[in-house]
């Protein structure tokens, strides 16, 4: 071959070779990635020009509304909306920049604990739970593990029988007569546990070595503490897209939120995955929690809110670990995703309902003008969201134009102290996933609120099936 084809060959052989490695790479989780951030870049930033070059219609949109009564509503709604962002914002900054997490104690001072982990149609994920678990650094003389399989109709139970035969008397292995809800396994595990402290695990969720000394510390620390919250972060970012963008949002809100509810002793919400009781809280509570209701109907969901808030109410604190971390899966899917925030919406607007009871009372010694400023936070995104929802049609069917320039550049205000927040601690390139993220709740979760209030007597934990189950 003349060295002139030898070179043609070479040449087309590099081409085939690059032209191989895009495609690998365009098939990858990465090169999706590159283009979902880009794509919100450029809305950002177009979002950014057109309210520049759009000045002169914002100025007159907003005095033609000012002349009408809808208009004069819109502005005063806003306007008390962003005030009150605004100093509930700077108010948890101000907090967070308070919390310190408590250091583990000795081993010694270490209580006698007992781990539960409810679990249903999880598969092999449990093994991998209980094994974690078992790795723990905790004194195994002071640690009871649980888990209970809740009438599973997957191999759930077969992985769990795993687990025991290879972590032998380390785990006690339960099977409910059939599928009767997480709180009711949890309600067996707390009657069959021995420990002072109880911690709750969910059967998706894996900790670090010193989790469980960090999240039980508290209790040792503070005699007053009666539940702890541990820190979530996301396990399977690395099999989809929506699970790198919750990452971003589990870290604000759980290191910056709770480590600010928790210098008022007030968090709100120790999460499933990853959360401690003191025994005598728990069954102060018990019989009432495992027959709560909702208009009529047993609570099957929110198990984790309402025994937070039936352990706030007796006077104890509720404080956050941030150095007690799990990590859990969560939705890779769209649909998945708003089933999970459509339970916790409906949870959100149950105990917000008795919060509301005894919070303004003085259900505990000390301050708790804190407690009280978290709670309306909170009450306030329920009570205002069918008004925003209301003006943010008439804004949109209004001027459509100016109604998107202005929400993208303010999801661009808002995300980006999120991407600092994380970038800060973590990753800055992960970071990002804060804007696309705030774009799809903006545009593709905004209902979830208002439709969680029209049906937050509804039972169903909605996720959790089995495939072809819907």
């Amino acid at each position: 071959m003349n060295p002139l084809n030898r070179f043609g060959q070479k040449t087309k052989n590099l081409k085939l070779l690059a032209t191989n490695r895009l495609k690998t790479f365009l098939d990858t989780a990465d090169a999706w990635s590159i283009f979902i951030q880009g794509s919100t870049f450029v809305l950002l930033t177009g979002a950014v020009y057109l309210v520049y070059i759009l000045q002169s219609d914002f100025e007159q949109y907003r005095l033609n509304r000012v002349n009408t009564t809808v208009g004069l509503i819109f502005l005063a709604v806003s306007a008390g909306m962003f005030f009150f962002r605004i100093f509930y914002f700077l108010f948890v900054l101000f907090r967070y920049f308070k919390y310190k997490s408590i250091k583990s104690v000795s081993d010694s001072d270490l209580p006698l604990c007992t781990v539960i982990v409810p679990a249903y149609n999880e598969g092999k994920q449990v093994w991998a739970t209980l094994r974690s678990l078992a790795r723990s650094n905790y004194p195994k003389e002071k640690l009871q593990l649980i888990s209970i399989d809740d009438g599973s109709a997957d191999d759930t139970w077969q992985w769990m029988q795993q687990a025991k035969c290879e972590l032998g008397e380390e785990v006690e292995i339960f099977q409910q007569p059939k599928n009767m809800g997480k709180r009711h396994a949890l309600y067996r595990g707390f009657k069959l546990g021995k420990g002072e402290v109880f911690i709750t695990v969910d059967s998706d969720s894996e900790v670090n070595a010193d989790t469980l000394r960090n999240l039980v510390s508290p209790f040792v620390v503070n005699p007053k503490c009666g539940a702890v919250a541990g820190n979530i972060r996301v396990l399977n970012t690395s099999k989809a897209l929506l699970p790198r963008m919750l990452d971003v949002s589990f870290v604000l809100s759980f290191e910056f939120i709770r480590s600010a509810e928790s210098t008022l002793n007030s968090v709100l919400c120790t999460p499933g995955a990853l959360a401690a009781y003191r025994r005598e809280a728990v069954f102060n509570c018990l019989d009432k929690w495992i027959n709560q209701t909702f208009m009529g109907q047993p609570s099957d969901i929110g198990e984790d809110r309402a025994m937070t808030n039936m352990i706030l109410k007796q006077g104890y604190h509720v404080l956050f670990q941030k150095n007690a971390i799990a990590y859990t899966n969560v939705p890779e899917k769209y649909r998945g995703l708003y089933k999970m925030f459509t339970r916790w919406g409906r949870s959100n607007v149950r105990e917000n309902i008795e919060m509301a009871k005894y919070v303004f009372s003085g259900f505990r010694e000390g301050s708790k003008a804190g407690t009280r400023i978290l709670f309306m936070g909170q009450a306030l995104k329920i009570i205002m969201c069918y008004p925003l929802l209301i003006l943010m049609f008439y804004f949109l069917l209004s001027h459509p134009l100016l109604f998107l320039s202005s929400t993208l550049f303010g999801i661009l205000l808002a995300a980006t102290f999120p991407v600092i927040f994380y970038a800060r601690k973590y990753n800055l390139r992960e970071s990002f996933w804060a804007y696309s993220y705030s774009i799809l709740y903006t545009f593709g979760l905004f209902w979830i609120t208002p439709y969680a209030i029209v049906t937050a007597n509804r039972r169903g934990w909605l996720t959790r099936k089995l495939p072809g189950q819907g």
